[in-house]
């Protein structure tokens, strides 16, 4: 059995390629792709050398989801995610099942079964059956929502710190700061792809490589060379903070939000 896997973070990936074929030697994992772009491009050139994809939702360049709209996708997906609020928009896209992150070998098993009972019993590869559904979304909504808070050391302490007090997350030399609305600053023992999984995606945007804004703190959107956007914030970053061509319909979807 052929597998694509859609993941951003590589050790992720890595972990779940590495989780499969210990499940099965059988599966060959026939690339790992890591956005939305590299998806769209490989999957038109190869729409068939693949029998299953493994996808994260929330890529670098944007959302799974926009895979769907730019080229057509015959395999069923399993999503995994540390996500709980996309199921429905899953299920609509080939889902045949739900994984939330941070999964274990047990749980990527049942998905593997799940896909090898749909699939040979020649059910519909791009839905659930309706009582199975409706438990998942039951389960999905007992999830915790996304991190609130912060705990964090400053001056031999520990404070607690709301994360919608934080206006932006930057990384430099793998330290990662978060600067509050109030303009203080803290290190955060996380990266910022953590960072990215955790915060509510409603609130908070991975903006490029070193920031990830929150809606609040942004002031104006600047237009900048190449085609990118200078996102100027309150309080202000020591770095500029620039969109991608890439990122700019993402952004702006999000902003529009």
């Amino acid at each position: 059995m052929q597998v694509l896997i859609i993941e951003d973070e590589p050790v992720t990936a890595r972990n779940l390629q590495h989780m499969l074929q210990d499940i099965d030697t059988a599966i060959t994992v026939a690339t790992i792709l890591p956005g939305v772009a590299a998806s769209v491009s490989w999957l038109q050139q190869h729409p068939h050398d693949c029998d299953l994809i493994f996808m994260d939702i929330r890529l670098a360049d944007g959302l799974s989801f926009e895979i769907f709209e730019q080229t057509p996708i015959a395999q069923p997906v399993i999503f995994v995610t540390a996500y709980n609020d996309y199921a429905l928009q899953a299920f609509k896209r080939n889902g045949i099942d739900y994984v939330l992150k941070p999964y274990d070998a047990e749980e990527i098993g049942r998905a593997l079964q799940k896909y090898r009972q749909l699939t040979g019993a020649g059910a519909a590869k791009n839905a659930l059956p309706q009582d199975q559904l409706l438990q998942l979304l039951k389960g999905l909504q007992e999830q915790p929502a996304y991190r609130q808070s912060f705990l964090v050391h400053f001056r031999e302490k520990l404070l607690p710190v709301k994360a919608g007090d934080i206006a932006w997350f930057y990384t430099t030399n793998e330290v990662v700061q978060a600067c509050t609305l109030e303009h203080k600053l803290y290190t955060i023992d996380l990266t910022l792809e953590q960072l990215q999984q955790q915060l509510d995606p409603q609130l908070f945007f991975r903006a490029n490589r070193q920031f990830i804004v929150q809606r609040k703190a942004i002031q104006e959107v600047d237009f900048f060379f190449n085609s990118r956007l200078l996102v100027k914030t309150l309080p202000p970053t020591h770095d500029k903070m620039l969109i991608s061509k890439a990122r700019v319909p993402a952004f702006k979807a999000w902003m529009n939000a």
